[in-house]
């Protein structure tokens, strides 16, 4: 079982920024990643931003160089410092964790971006 705490969603103009968090919460025993996907109107869901246990991020290409993901000092938490915002980024974006054992998925944020 897991739990997710997830905030930072919402509305944002173009060319403005929001910052995502998530905490996860459960009996985990270690993680191998944790990032975030998104869904956005039309598209399939994709990968926008993950860290691993080594520490390595990965970004989608659409968003390099305008999202930053960085790991909490809490156990399982993430945030993602979204800049520059395009109305391309709006889409449902949902916090993943992957242990050895699972993959566990959050409730997902709206992210809305106002061109």
């Amino acid at each position: 079982q897991a739990k997710f705490v997830e905030s930072g969603g919402g509305l944002a103009q173009a060319g403005g920024s929001l910052n995502l968090s998530c905490q996860a919460i459960g009996s985990f025993t270690s993680l191998y990643e944790m990032g975030w996907y998104r869904q956005s109107p039309g598209q399939q869901r994709e990968l926008v931003a993950e860290f691993n246990s080594g520490g390595t991020t990965n970004y989608a290409d659409s968003v390099k160089g305008r999202f930053i993901i960085s790991k909490g000092n809490a156990a399982f938490t993430v945030f993602m410092q979204m800049n520059s915002l395009e109305a391309e980024d709006t889409g449902v974006y949902t916090c993943f964790l992957l242990t050895p054992v699972n993959q566990y998925w959050g409730q997902g944020l709206q992210v809305t971006v106002s061109s």
